[in-house]
């Protein structure tokens, strides 16, 4: 079986916002260790957090979206 793979794109990494190809690196989705680190303790420190188990209607919105598409609109270069 002969795949072809598409490059992975580029995305920002969670924690500073750096876009880069992230995905292909060690700390992936995190541009490094340091910003890894930094959302493991936000985590920790419950600064994130899951409110509620998510359940197939929270997906409903999204179902018509077209693939390669970023919802929130971040494909471009600006920091929020």
């Amino acid at each position: 079986m002969n795949v072809v793979s598409q490059p992975l794109p580029k995305v920002r990494c969670p924690n500073c916002r750096k876009q880069g190809d992230w995905l292909n690196g060690p700390d992936a989705p995190f541009c490094s260790q340091r910003c890894k680190l930094i959302d493991l303790g936000k985590w920790l420190g419950e600064e994130h957090r899951v409110s509620e188990p998510l359940r197939p209607e929270h997906f409903a919105p999204f179902e018509e979206l077209p693939p390669g598409k970023d919802p929130d609109g971040t494909d471009n270069d600006e920091k929020p």
